[in-house]
């Protein structure tokens, strides 16, 4: 969070949509700190239902039920609060992903639980946000797409780390790139994702999507021999501790 600083009493002028972004203007206190929560919580609802074209800071301004120049007194305009939005969004399944990751169970089962999570976040808790990221964020020429890239490559960064485990630790194929292995994770994910959101074709039963969605990923990176070395340490756990309780 910036230092605070005092902010300057004269009115602020409205900023245009899509001006450049920069850092977020400091607050006042708890006061500030609570209206920037305020707006950054209305202004993931109107994005999330709007999209970025048609969002405005006036709505948001109105739903909140301040002036506009409050909106800007925080935020330099619609590109840098929209940004904001994504990157809490962003910090918030990050922060799921690792810290619900089964890091003491094999890289299969890690694998399952990122692929359930990220199915549930975004097919069930943030739809409307990831019609946005997918339809205007990643295209070249939007006005977003490199304000997202960064979130995006902190995004990825636990599914690189997993691969990366996984390949050390002999479970994943070490024949590809790590970059082309998220691309055999992601793409699959996203394809789903955009028939949700392009179509309204969200999977009836998300859990039972996430599994063969996990099981065929699995098929693809894992290392050659993987599920036999497994078999074969498991029989030898087995039978020592058979050995041992005889």
């Amino acid at each position: 969070m910036p230092a605070k600083a005092p902010v300057s009493p004269r009115p602020v002028r409205r900023a245009p949509a899509g001006a450049a972004t920069g850092s977020r203007r400091p607050s006042t206190g708890a006061r500030g700190e609570q209206r920037i929560r305020d707006i950054l919580r209305v202004g993931r609802e109107v994005f999330a239902e709007k999209g970025y074209e048609r969002a405005t800071t006036t709505e948001i301004a109105q739903r909140l039920g301040v002036s506009e120049a409050t909106v800007f007194t925080y935020f330099r305009g619609k590109r840098e609060l929209c940004v904001r939005v994504i990157g809490d969004w962003y910090d918030e399944i990050i922060a799921t992903m690792e810290q619900g990751l089964p890091r003491d169970r094999p890289v299969r089962a890690q694998l399952d639980f990122f692929v359930r999570t990220h199915l549930r976040l975004f097919l069930v808790q943030g739809t409307g946000l990831c019609a946005l990221v997918l339809s205007e964020g990643r295209s070249k020429g939007q006005e977003l797409g490199e304000s997202f890239q960064p979130l995006q490559r902190r995004y990825t960064a636990p599914l690189m780390d997993l691969l990366a485990r996984g390949q050390a630790s002999g479970e994943i194929r070490t024949d590809m790139p790590l970059r082309l292995l998220r691309t055999m994770v992601l793409g699959p994910m996203e394809h789903i994702l955009w028939e949700a959101v392009a179509q309204g074709a969200r999977p009836a039963d998300i859990d039972t999507t996430a599994v063969a969605v996990s099981a065929m990923l699995w098929s693809a990176v894992q290392a050659p021999g993987a599920e036999l070395a497994a078999l074969r340490g498991l029989r030898a756990e087995m039978a020592e501790a058979l050995r041992k309780a005889g």
